[in-house]
């Protein structure tokens, strides 16, 4: 295998990992940002950033059927297609997925929550499962909420990744026409809200093996990375120290649903409790945070596990911090090509208040010091950014 192409709504960390294993890389992105340019042989992306243009609003913006189209004009020109988030394995030529080629039970979130119900009943009830109800519309959702006042409850999309649309249910309020959002048949699932520690395992695993490599704490809707969604996923912090059972449910979780290759399993510590809450049946926003604590290739690690072998990796020595920035105002982007800094925008282009703007990844021997570097190079962006009224011009 000497070519691979990446599909999904960022493949910039994947991309340049594959470099560095001497591949040819392909890729079919939404965001297309500069440091992407040198790590692919031939790339394709929804957004064409230029000077004085505004990248828009992703939330209303990405569309996974354009990248699917610009995948497909590529697919017969490659050995292997990985799928990174934003884009799904039933696009493409089974025999071509390296990794999962059906995650339908598992990109379901409502079907997901049934098939770990059954999986803790038949562990013993290791772990906790939310409670979860496929609902019709807001009538649904609040006569199930009022029913048990004693809990919280969230809405969340019954497909999607990074935390995007996920909001609290308060039946007893009303809501303004700013906060209100239309729920389609089927679309949305009502979840009860565990408060507590969000916790993310990554895991390998072939068809007989399972092995858990890193356990890191999540960020999540950190309005101080101007992340306006509140359940929004903005980096990670690894590793998360002491989580043997954690580790060993996350195995037992990928084993059961039959995954391959890199993946990972997020959960919600609540007083001593362990909920799982969601699977992510492909590479992981941990895929640098791996990379740089148990100094190794990620992605050279995934197809090997896809492969049927999984690598020998050894405790992380170091941690790694990485945060995702979103833009605290309306800004036209300078130069941003810092060391430590990732998915750069190019020069010019305006980003809009609260839209993904740069990832910040750092390390250290001890946590405290990676995370205060972190912040420092987050500074930095920041001030890098010249905040505009410009007319709004999108691509």
């Amino acid at each position: 295998m000497e070519k691979i192409l990446l599909a999904g709504a960022n493949t910039r960390a994947v991309a340049c990992s594959l470099k560095k294993l001497g591949y040819q890389v392909y890729s079919a992105d939404y965001f297309g940002v500069k440091d992407l340019n040198p790590c692919t042989d031939t790339f394709c992306s929804v957004l064409d950033q230029k000077p004085h243009r505004s990248c828009g609003r992703f939330t209303e913006q990405f569309n996974p059927m354009l990248i699917e189209k610009m995948a497909l004009e590529m697919v017969d020109d490659v050995d292997g297609v990985i799928c990174c988030a934003g884009a799904s394995p039933d696009w493409f030529p089974s025999h071509k997925i390296m990794g999962n080629s059906d995650v339908d039970g598992v990109g379901d979130k409502y079907q997901l929550m049934k098939e770990l119900n059954h999986l803790n009943s038949k562990l013993g009830h290791s772990f906790h499962v939310p409670e979860t109800y496929l609902v019709g519309d807001m009538d649904d959702a609040n006569e199930i909420a009022t029913s048990a006042p004693e809990k919280q409850f969230i809405l969340k999309p019954r497909y999607g990744s990074g935390g995007y649309g996920v909001r609290r249910l308060d039946p007893l309020i009303q809501e303004t026409d700013a906060d209100s959002q239309e729920i389609e048949s089927d679309d949305w699932i009502l979840q009860e809200f565990i408060a507590g520690e969000n916790i993310s395992a990554s895991i390998l695993s072939t068809m007989n093996d399972t092995q858990t490599i890193l356990t890191s704490t999540q960020i999540i809707g950190d309005k101080k990375l101007g992340q306006r969604e509140p359940f929004g996923y903005c980096g990670n912090i690894a590793p998360h120290v002491g989580d043997v059972e954690i580790s060993e449910i996350a195995q037992k979780v990928t084993h059961h649903l039959s995954l391959i290759g890199s993946n990972g399993v997020d959960f919600i510590i609540n007083h001593g409790k362990i909920y799982v809450i969601e699977v992510n049946p492909r590479l992981q926003g941990t895929f640098e945070c791996a990379e740089v604590a148990l100094n190794i290739n990620m992605a050279e690690a995934h197809l090997n596990a896809c492969q049927g072998h999984l690598m020998e990796i050894t405790p992380p020595d170091k941690f790694a911090v990485k945060m995702i920035i979103h833009a605290h105002h309306r800004s036209q982007v300078t130069d941003l090509d810092f060391t430590g800094v990732h998915d750069i925008p190019y020069p010019g282009v305006i980003i809009e208040k609260g839209e993904p703007l740069a990832t910040v990844i750092t390390s250290g021997r001890v946590r405290e010091d990676a995370i205060y570097s972190a912040k420092k190079k987050v500074q930095k962006v920041y001030n890098g950014l010249k905040p505009t009224n410009d007319a709004l011009i999108f691509n």
